[in-house]
């Protein structure tokens, strides 16, 4: 129990020592006008509570990731903790900040654009696919994931259930973002709350051992490498790409920048607290990480969670705690095609104030994201984790060159971006979706990667630094 506390704790300090400083190397300036200022329109940008944006950021990017990442990882044993409190804290509340607050500096814009500011328009056009790609795919595992908990439920028919999910999901792209998104996440938010404290007490009221495999050793039961899996794994509750699609949609809203710590900051905080919670409580629900990997076999992680909430809440309680964690994919899963629909809308120079604009940009998007639907679920999610945290590497990239041009400390995010490329080029070298390679293998690719991509960062860091009469043959 006193590890769970603990690392609560480091995520609590991460925020007020850590998210000072990130917040000061930026520069945040209550005085400058925000896009939600200067840009309103009616249905994207407009200036929203900060107490409400800071809800919806955080129902925004908590979606199945800080719950079944959590699950999966707790496979391992209780080093998962080590990665979801580091993790969050030192890469992915740092990277949730600047891709916030760098679109708040231009105007709103969608993160391919921002990338594009800073490594140029080759990095931007990648963005733009990849980014679009990364959104369908996040909002076919967002309604399909759901629907299958709620099957489970209800014994309603699971093409129903999608169907209904996906009608939400297209209303939410569309309307005005204070219609349903900025109406309806606030209550979310407390179903959400009670779910991850109830939860939680109850295993401590009901006297369960808090982590009974006492080591930082890798106790998986199927002897799944720690390096790099369990960095792609643990993906939401740690660090995440997808955060970065979605906080322009609240840089759109923010006020004042002195509210950034909090919005983006802060939402990463409170989702690596979620992830910890999940991850306490498959660890310690559980007699052993083989128990736990029985019931996965058996049902996912949608069983663990259905187990967990209605042995510890009862049949009600673990109703209410089942349904915010239904909730979690929603919300992420409507403001993902909202997403896509935006970075589409800035590629194209398209103006998102009429509706029927919308709707030309929103009905093939809902089209090809019903047809990927019709895919293997697995396939999908493992697609998802590898290409989540690829976009994750190339934003902390670009918050690394950022505060190279402002002259700030850099390594805040140059040594996440660092760890993290290591990360997904070994991972996608080993792993049966790449190249599968043998591990060795992989992580030598992995390491020259890094190399490279690490040489690259700081010669374009010395031609940002040369005076602009000057060219690296002068030196």
């Amino acid at each position: 129990m006193i590890l769970f506390f603990a690392s609560v704790g480091l995520l609590v300090l991460g925020y007020l020592i850590y998210g000072r400083l990130i917040d000061r190397l930026f520069g945040a300036d209550p005085s400058r006008p925000t896009p939600a200022e200067t840009m309103a329109d009616g249905v994207d940008y407009i200036k929203l509570p900060p107490w409400k944006i800071f809800l919806i950021q955080l129902l925004n990017i908590a979606g199945l990731g800080p719950i079944y990442g959590p699950i999966l990882g707790a496979l391992y044993g209780p080093v998962a903790l080590i990665w979801i409190v580091f993790g969050c804290i030192f890469a992915g509340a740092v990277h949730d900040y600047f891709s916030g607050m760098l679109s708040v500096r231009h105007d709103g814009q969608s993160i391919p654009d921002v990338v594009g500011h800073n490594l140029g328009r080759g990095f931007m056009q990648f963005m733009r696919g990849f980014s679009v790609i990364l959104l369908i795919l996040v909002g076919v595992v967002f309604f399909l994931g759901p629907a299958a908990l709620l099957q489970s439920l209800t014994g309603i028919d699971l093409k129903v259930l999608i169907g209904i999910i996906i009608a939400y999901y297209f209303l939410a792209t569309i309307l005005p973002v204070d219609k349903i998104i900025g109406r309806i996440y606030p209550v979310f938010g407390a179903v959400l709350i009670f779910m991850a404290v109830g939860t939680i007490a109850m295993l401590i009221v009901k006297g369960y051992d808090f982590y009974p495999q006492r080591t930082f050793s890798n106790v998986n039961p199927q002897d799944l490498p720690l390096w790099p899996l369990m960095f792609i794994t643990i993906a939401c509750g740690a660090v995440s790409g997808f955060h970065a699609t979605q906080s322009p949609m609240m840089a759109r809203c923010l006020p004042n920048e002195k509210y950034g710590r909090s919005v983006f900051f802060g939402s990463m905080i409170a989702e690596g607290v979620i992830a910890l919670i999940w991850a306490t409580l498959a660890i310690s629900f559980f007699d052993t990480p083989a128990a736990l990997d029985q019931v996965l076999a058996e049902g996912g992680p949608g069983l663990v969670v259905n187990h967990v909430s209605t042995t510890l809440l009862g049949h009600f309680g673990g109703l209410l705690a089942i349904i915010g964690v239904v909730v979690l994919p929603i919300t992420s899963g409507d403001t993902a095609f909202r997403s896509a629909r935006l970075i589409i809308a800035d590629i194209f120079k398209l103006s998102q104030k009429e509706r029927l604009k919308r709707l030309v940009i929103a009905v093939p998007l809902f089209a090809v994201g019903f047809l990927i639907s019709l895919s293997d679920f697995g396939l999908i999610w493992r697609y998802f984790g590898w290409a989540n945290q690829t976009l994750a590497t190339v934003v902390l990239w670009t918050a690394a060159v950022y505060l190279v041009r402002e002259k700030k400390l850099h390594w805040v995010a140059t040594i996440p971006a660092i760890f993290m490329t290591a990360v997904v080029t070994t991972f996608i070298a080993n792993s049966g979706i790449g190249f599968n390679l043998p591990m060795h293998i992989a992580t030598s690719i992995g390491i020259g990667s890094t190399v490279v991509a690490t040489v690259a960062f700081f010669w374009k860091a010395r031609l940002i630094q040369l005076p602009p009469t000057e060219t690296p043959e002068e030196q």
